[in-house]
Parts: structure tokens; sequence; C-alpha cells
């Protein structure tokens, strides 16, 4: 089905396009476009790995002050932080990239820069996303504009992996000030993700005696066996195709080779499950802990000697949510894609980026940055950026902030 913007969301953009200001703004960012990849690469080249981000965090908070934001400061959680105080009546928004990478200390960053394509890990994700803020801050600095809004520009810490959305988590839920959220989460313009894929990762540990290999044989319990009991169980669960849904055992540990001739008196399987949908999250989350039950009870009566017992630790929750597809900021986001050139703009349904934790605090909300019409590879080392045309993704940001925002040629779309 054809998506359809209102015809107030599609005057509320040409208003600001035809404004002579923001046309000078968003002509900058592609006139900028050699500044901003310079800090992109200078931000590429500070290692990041999630719960390291403090270097990453000075550095960006001193590129905040260095365009002029007020309050620029690392928060208590470790969020880079610089404000754009607006002049009143207008609506608070925050336009954020997470500073994190999945790349562990000591990955070699060894940037390359040749034929129009810059290659590096983390040159993407999201190393561009904060360049794509700071683009924002400098184009509404070029052209003199001032929102009605206050402006929250944020580089958060902790999105990838077992941070889990927390560093947004935290930022959303200190500032009920904001009214919108903005993240950009990539190099592209085209896709716009407004949903949140429910994710719940468990550590599930078996705990048995243990013993001798021969001479606990027939004696005991084996925690081992248990697990992969539980993971064929698991295995051979059936989820729906729509909503999306999925599970995976993502690791199994137990015994060592110093130990190769005992049964194991623990064994650990992590398990990762998401879903589009709340409801079949908790309807696959009652499975699992069923399936980790009968395999507990099962290889226990094989054996009849001791008990197989079983803890676990939540490692990760986030909680699935949406917004209507035809909510203002999304068709503001889709319309702009258009404007830019896309032809046919993409609702990507789910989603796991900070938009997610933006709507878990009730907020319109979208990430942009999908939709590249190319394979960034991220979270490879052979992670790559194209140059050409770059600067659409940052007009994008750019002009949806201004309509969350508010300005003197249109009034907030936010209700």
């Amino acid at each position: 089905m054809e998506y359809r913007v209102s015809e107030k969301i599609a005057s509320a953009l040409k208003q600001i396009t035809d404004h002579e200001k923001i046309a000078q703004a968003v002509a900058f960012m592609e006139e900028d476009q050699e500044n901003i990849i310079q800090k992109q690469i200078e931000l590429t080249l500070i290692p990041a790995p999630t719960y390291q981000e403090e270097k990453k965090a000075k550095r960006l908070v001193e590129m905040f002050e260095e365009e002029g934001l007020t309050d620029c400061h690392i928060d208590e959680y470790g969020n880079a932080v610089g404000i754009r105080k607006g002049t009143g009546g207008g609506k608070t928004v925050l336009v954020e990239g997470h500073m994190d990478t999945v790349f562990p200390i000591g990955t070699e960053l060894n940037l390359r820069r040749e034929n129009g394509w810059i290659y590096c890990p983390g040159i993407v994700d999201d190393t561009r996303g904060c360049a794509t803020v700071l683009s924002v801050i400098r184009a509404l600095n070029a052209a003199d504009i001032e929102t009605k809004g206050d402006i929250h520009f944020v580089g958060t810490v902790q999105e990838e992996g077992m941070g889990a959305l927390k560093g947004m988590q935290y930022y959303v839920n200190h500032h009920p000030e904001l009214d919108a959220s903005v993240s950009i989460d990539g190099p592209g313009f085209s896709e716009i993700t407004y949903e949140a894929t429910g994710i719940q990762t468990y550590e599930f540990n078996f705990n048995g005696i243990g013993g001798h290999a021969a001479g606990a044989f027939g004696k005991v319990a084996n925690p081992l066996a248990a697990a992969g009991r539980a993971i064929a169980k698991i295995s051979d669960l059936q989820v729906p195709e729509f909503p999306r849904t999925t599970y995976a055992v993502t690791g199994s540990f137990a015994g060592s080779y110093e130990s190769i001739h005992a049964i194991v008196n623990k064994a650990t399987i992590l398990l990762n499950f998401r879903s589009d949908s709340q409801e079949e999250l908790e309807k696959l989350r009652a499975k699992i802990f069923a399936c980790i039950e009968e395999a507990c009870r099962e290889e226990t009566e094989r054996w009849g000697r001791d008990t197989i017992t079983y803890d676990y630790r939540h490692v990760c929750d986030i909680n699935a949510g949406t917004q209507a597809s035809d909510a203002p900021i999304v068709q503001a986001a889709m319309a702009i894609a258009e404007y830019l050139g896309c032809e046919e703009p993409k609702l990507g349904h789910g989603g796991a980026t900070n938009c997610s934790r933006a709507l878990e605090a009730h907020l319109p909300a979208v990430c942009l940055g999908g939709g590249a019409d190319y394979d960034s590879k991220c979270h490879t080392v052979q992670e790559q950026f194209r140059e050409e045309g770059a600067y659409k993704g940052c007009q994008s940001a750019l002009l949806l902030t201004l309509l969350c925002a508010g300005t003197e040629a249109a009034e907030s779309i936010i209700e």
C-alpha cells in the first residue's frame, strides 16, 4: 500500500524548505561535507568499545563546545551532552548518535581512504551518527537559524551488545522535558525505523554434583547433558514469521581441558530471543523456561540419584513497542526522504536501535540512517563508508529536527 503524507505535514515541510535560512543550512551541509568527514575520521580513531567510551565522550563534548553549545558535559551515565537553547514556544527535541562500537580495545584501526570510500572499523556504526549530530549543529549555526524548542545534542553510550541501549534509556528517563527524539544510526536516509523489537537475553546455569567421568557414572546426573537437552528442546520451538520472532542459543560453557575426564558440576548456556510483538516475546519466554525445566527434570529422572537445578541471570531486557505508522514524526521523516530524492522511502518494521528506548519513554521517535544503497559491512573489521551523497543523511536529520522543534517558518509538528 502506498504511504500517504498528510497535507499538514507536506505543508510544514514546504514551509521550512522554502525558508531562505533553512535552504542555506541545507546547502551548507553539502559544502561542509569534507569538514564533517574529517570529524568522523577523528572520532573513529578513538577506540570506544561498549563501557569504554570515556575518551570519545570527552572529545565529542569538546566538539560541542567548539560549535557553541551550552551546558556541555558528560552526564552521570557517560553520555556526551550539549544543549542548543530555543527562543521558546516550541518542542524540546533529542538528537543523538551512539558513541560505542563493537570492536574491543586493541582492534587495529588502520583507516584507509581511497576512491571515494573510507575503510575502518567503526567508521559507520555509529561514528557516522555522531558526525551527523555535529553536522546539524554546524548547519544551524552557519545559517543563523533559531529554533523555538531547545535541542539536546547527545552522544550516547552502551548501545551495542551487552550495553542494551542503556545510555539512551538513562537519558530519556532523566529528561522528562523531552518532547521528541531523533536517533541517527547509519549513513542512509531512505528507511525510517519507527518501531522497537523486544529483546531478551538470559544466562542459564545448570547445576549438579559432578564427579569423575567413569567413577561417578550412573551415580550423578550431568548438568552438561541437561543443558544439551534444553538446547535441543528450544531448537524445536516454532515461532511466528509475523510479527517477526526469533531465538538463538548464542553460547555454551562447561568444563575445561584440565578437567576433561570429569562430569561438570555446572554448565551454562546463553540465549537471545526477540520479537516485534511484546505478547509474542512473553509467550516465547514462557516456552523457553518450560524447556529449561523439562530438561532438568528429564536429566534428573534419567539417573535418579541427584537433582539438576538451574538458576539464571537476566542480561538484557528491551520492550517491544510501536507507534502509529502515520504519526506526525514518521510522516515527516518519510516526506523528507522523498524530498531528498528517494523515490520509495521505506518503513523499517521492528528495530534494535536507540529509538526503542525513546518509545519505551512514550516519546514520538524515529531512527534515521537506514536505507543506504550499499553494504557498510558494519560490525566487521571490513566496515566501509561511501562519501558520495553522504550529506543527504545529515540533511534528513536537520529537516526533521526543525519540524519537531519548530521555527519561525513552521510550528512544531509534534502534538
